[in-house]
């Protein structure tokens, strides 16, 4: 759409909505800018860290996340979870497997180690996936808000619901946390935040609405953009032998049984590869929407009315011919040391090439977690599987499906020999 209307795109709908393609100009905006986001309506009034207004609260609860939840040191606690999720099959449908293990993975790190029946657990994993859909499915909500839950009463009351349920579900879970736990989790570390209080001055705790958002948008953020990317990378590694055969031989070179966070860090093909895939097959191909705050505002030229929302096409930047080589192929070797992605700024600090978290101060806070498990589970597979076409001589079908992220439209399925 871009190549025939421009670098910026507007439509007035409800609202001005304005999309930029061009890569420049998102990093005006995004770094250099900073544009806030605005509320959203299936959140505890904006209360989580997507949806909170810029100031003191936001900057409170990403520093919690990025603190408690996601750093480095942390996140190598849980090592001991990712690798309970090991399949072997003839054939296998890749997804439900995959986010299976991601989801157990993710519940663990938000609730901590207490051991949740399989009931229990499919029951999150359903509620979840209904908070997902009800962003993506009912977007007009946001819209007239008085109006549609009039017009669309059956769908609001079913969103309602789906909350009412995440509270019964999720206040228990939080509220057993305790200090001390190992691994501590996030649940733990919202329950002992103080964010700013209604009086100046003052501050309060976490109410029970507001931990349920933070440990949602946790377990859906980190759950299925991963989940995404891996199976992504890994039709690509069916669908080219010679590079997956590369990923084996460097993965295959630490002769130990197992692979850790130290192993990883010293495969830059793999990293190559993970990169490549978040380029050519980025999980949202937009960001969450900016909200324009003030009058004034304008974006390579054209005046952008206070009230707009902005967005940001993802995947086109990742594919722009003028930028990358052969951009539609999948070319990891782009990565490596001399080639023109080699030294790329994921997070866009410098300059936009590709930006599959987003960039500035919205940048997705779980972006280095979710390259860590998505190198992670690709080297564990690969190690231990070789993966190829479900009928031989047939390559996978690359179409795209946009669910809450974009998804492979038909979910892969590979035949997985054992390389013991």
């Amino acid at each position: 759409m871009h190549l025939r209307y421009g670098p910026v795109i507007s439509l007035r709908l409800a609202r001005t909505l304005v999309f930029v393609a061009d890569r420049r100009l998102a990093h005006r905006a995004l770094v250099q800018g900073g544009a806030a986001e605005p509320n959203s309506l299936f959140t505890a009034g904006g209360r989580d860290v997507s949806s909170s207004p810029y100031g003191a609260y936001w900057r409170l609860l990403r520093r919690n996340l990025a603190g408690e939840a996601l750093q480095p040191a942390r996140v190598a606690l849980f090592a001991p979870a990712r690798r309970a999720g090991d399949h072997n099959a003839a054939v296998v449908t890749l997804r439900p497997l995959l986010r299976r293990a991601m989801f157990e993975l993710l519940v663990y790190m938000c609730f901590g180690a207490r051991r949740l029946g399989e009931d229990a657990m499919d029951e999150i994993e359903r509620l979840q996936h209904k908070a997902c859909m009800s962003l993506t499915s009912f977007p007009i909500f946001a819209f007239f808000p008085a109006i549609t839950k009039r017009l669309f009463r059956r769908q609001w009351e079913e969103n309602v619901a789906v909350r009412r349920r995440q509270d019964e579900v999720f206040v228990p879970l939080i509220h057993a946390t305790r200090n001390g736990d190992e691994p501590p989790c996030y649940a733990e570390s919202l329950r002992a935040l103080r964010v700013p209080g209604d009086d100046e001055g003052g501050d309060r705790p976490l109410t029970d609405a507001e931990m349920v958002s933070l440990c949602s948008e946790f377990l859906n953020g980190c759950t299925d953009t991963t989940v995404t990317l891996v199976e992504w990378i890994m039709a690509e590694l069916v669908n080219h032998p010679d590079v997956q055969a590369k990923v084996h031989g460097e993965v295959n070179k630490k002769s130990k049984p197992e692979l850790d966070d130290g192993d990883i860090k010293e495969m830059p093909y793999l990293k190559a590869v993970v990169m490549e895939g978040l380029r050519l097959h980025p999980p949202g191909h937009f960001v969450l929407p900016h909200g324009v705050q003030s009058d004034g505002a304008e974006i390579g030229g054209y005046a952008v009315p206070k009230g707009a929302e902005v967005n940001f096409l993802v995947a086109e930047m990742g594919r722009d011919e003028t930028v990358w080589t052969a951009a539609r192929e999948f070319r990891p070797e782009r990565f490596v040391d001399g080639g023109e992605g080699c030294g790329v700024d994921i997070t866009g600090s410098r300059e936009i090439k590709m930006m599959p978290f987003g960039a500035g101060r919205r940048i997705c806070p779980g972006y280095a977690l979710g390259i860590h498990h998505a190198e992670y589970f690709v080297a564990r597979m690969v190690r231990k599987l070789e993966w190829r076409p479900e009928e031989d001589g047939a390559a996978v079908d690359m179409a795209e499906a946009l669910d809450f992220t974009t998804v492979m439209k038909y979910p892969l399925r590979a035949r997985t020999s054992s390389r013991n």
